[in-house]
């Protein structure tokens, strides 16, 4: 079993083929999306493909190690940047191919007026082990 992260953009990824912002749907809309994705992660439950996964909210900082006795810096909230994850959800699949398989049917959620998002999602594996240094 290989462990991936499905990584959902409010911003930053390609544009998906029904490309409404989510503020700008009707509430069953949100509501029926919402239902796909819980239902999405209880049949990866009965299969034992499911890990974990969570919604974000937009706002938050960076945050960054401030020096030996000092507070740390902060900068943000970073919701004017390019890039912002949206949520994500950790599968444990027996191959890469099943989690493309996953992803594609996450991808078809539905959006604005019913219809299936078409959104890009990211793919990424966990590092099993440390990288090999070679000089």
């Amino acid at each position: 079993m290989a462990k991936y992260l499905l990584l959902k953009h409010y911003r930053g990824a390609p544009a998906s083929v029904n490309d409404v912002p989510m503020d700008r749907w009707a509430p069953e809309e949100i509501t029926a999306h919402i239902g796909y994705m819980n239902d999405f992660a209880d049949r990866l439950r009965e299969t034992g493909e499911y890990v974990d996964s969570q919604a974000l909210a937009p706002e938050g900082a960076w945050v960054q190690y401030g020096g030996e006795g000092r507070p740390p810096v902060t900068d943000g909230p970073f919701a004017e940047t390019k890039d912002l994850i949206a949520g994500w959800m950790v599968i444990d699949v027996d191959s890469y191919d099943r989690a493309v398989e996953l992803a594609g049917e996450l991808s078809a959620a539905p959006g604005a007026g019913g219809e299936p998002i078409h959104e890009w999602l990211e793919l990424r594996p966990f590092l099993t082990e440390p990288p090999t240094v070679t000089e």
